[in-house]
């Protein structure tokens, strides 16, 4: 039996690029390539976090970028059989604190518009829809929701 409370959140290292390569193309259908997730992970503004089950394996990702005091959150995936169990909030948090220690006040992120369980996880963890970007994905083509989290900030919209 699958449990999230098993799931441990750990800084992705170069040794889990395979495993997150692995959760990248069971999730998304223009999933990133080796070198450009390679490259990624070596850029120094960037915190990669890793969810790995009791064996070690990865099971979810997170992608923190630090640009100019705000906070970038990106290609967030938990494997499908790992879904509903609260780990990519478990992610989130991680990547919030991570962030707040490098004073991080203000964070965004994309959604595709029609990913109802990613934007209550979002919702959960304080974000705010503020914006669309049409056509933002192919393959399919949708909407994405611009998303925020400003911390101290209500946001009217």
């Amino acid at each position: 039996m699958i449990g999230g409370e098993n799931v441990r959140i750990e800084a992705m290292t170069m040794a889990d690029l395979d495993g997150a390569l692995a959760v990248e193309q069971a999730c998304f259908r223009d999933a990133w390539s080796r070198e450009v997730y390679h490259a990624t992970l070596l850029l120094p503004y960037v915190r990669y976090f890793a969810a790995k089950d009791g064996d070690g394996q990865v099971v979810g990702t997170l992608g923190l970028r630090l640009i100019a005091g705000e906070g970038e959150i990106t290609n967030v995936a938990v494997l499908p059989r790992w879904r509903g169990l609260g780990i990519a909030g478990r992610m989130m948090e991680a990547a919030l604190r991570e962030g707040g220690e490098n004073g991080l006040e203000a964070y965004t992120l994309e959604v595709r518009a029609s990913n109802r369980a990613a934007i209550a996880v979002y919702e959960r963890c304080g974000f705010r829809t503020e914006g669309i970007r049409r056509d933002f994905y192919t393959e399919p083509r949708e909407d994405a929701l611009i998303m925020w989290l400003r911390k101290g900030k209500t946001v009217q919209l």
